[in-house]
């Protein structure tokens, strides 16, 4: 099933871009799966809000979680560099991201219909408390119970492939094997403290390396959405995921592979 599942995603991706040429184009998706009776899912009633769902909340025959991560194409990121506000490219591929994740939402559920299976949809965004800032569902931290990534001190899940991109997740009665965790940190500040690029992008001052006011960040986010009104709700910023060490690729890795190469150059010069 996880292939299937896998193969489906890159599949409508693929077709999507082909069909609807959007502005935005995507990386192949990462895919990651969750038992949906992990008890690690009750952490997130402490670790998000008191009222987070648990995947039999949403679907009560529940086997399995779904998530997936979408990464944008390097232009996208660099157009987003430059400015206090956020770029219109940055600001469509939210949207059009978005829109792309409903759609293929609803392709899997019928899919997994036809497989004998129950699947509930979950809207990619625009499902949280606006006072409190918190959701009831959150993609970011069903990614890493899905053994997507770890988290950034930007508050953003870093994959493999960075952190540049849309998540999006489903809940299935389809038996799916779960996807190990890492092991190990993916942001760089976390695994030696060598990094705080992501604070200093913040154009707000709401990052800091040890602290997050998230009520000072949306105030940016409203700015950008209604800068963007005519494309769609874009209320989006994105400084503190763009030209980071972690905005295309997982920088642990990257550190921990220059760090043998040097070992090994060391050894063969000795």
């Amino acid at each position: 099933m996880n292939a299937l599942i896998t193969h489906e995603i890159s599949h409508y991706v693929d077709h999507y871009t082909f069909s609807e040429n959007p502005h935005t184009r995507w990386l192949n998706p990462l895919v990651g799966f969750a038992d949906a009776g992990d008890p690690v899912f009750l952490s997130l009633k402490k670790a998000v809000s008191p009222s987070h769902a648990m995947p039999k909340d949403l679907l009560g025959c529940a086997r399995s979680v779904v998530v997936y991560f979408l990464p944008f194409t390097k232009d996208i990121a660099l157009s987003n560099r430059k400015s206090r506000l956020a770029s219109r490219h940055w600001a469509r591929a939210y949207i059009e991201t978005n829109r792309l994740i409903i759609k293929l939402n609803a392709y899997l559920a019928e899919r997994l219909k036809q497989q004998g299976a129950e699947t509930a949809v979950i809207p990619p965004t625009h499902n949280f408390d606006t006072q409190k800032l918190t959701s009831d569902w959150s993609h970011r931290h069903a990614a890493w119970i899905a053994g997507l990534g770890t988290f950034g001190i930007n508050n953003m899940l870093i994959t493999q492939n960075g952190c540049c991109g849309r998540l999006g997740s489903i809940v299935t009665s389809a038996r799916c094997s779960p996807s190990k965790r890492p092991d190990t940190q993916y942001c760089l500040h976390k695994y030696n403290q060598t990094c705080d690029a992501c604070v200093i992008n913040c154009v707000t001052g709401a990052l800091k390396a040890d602290s997050f006011d998230r009520h000072r960040c949306y105030e940016l986010l409203l700015e950008n959405a209604a800068l963007y009104s005519t494309e769609g709700l874009a209320d989006v910023c994105g400084k503190c995921t763009c030209v980071v060490p972690c905005s295309f690729t997982n920088p642990v890795q990257d550190y921990i592979d220059r760090t043998q190469d040097q070992h090994s150059l060391i050894k063969k010069g000795g």
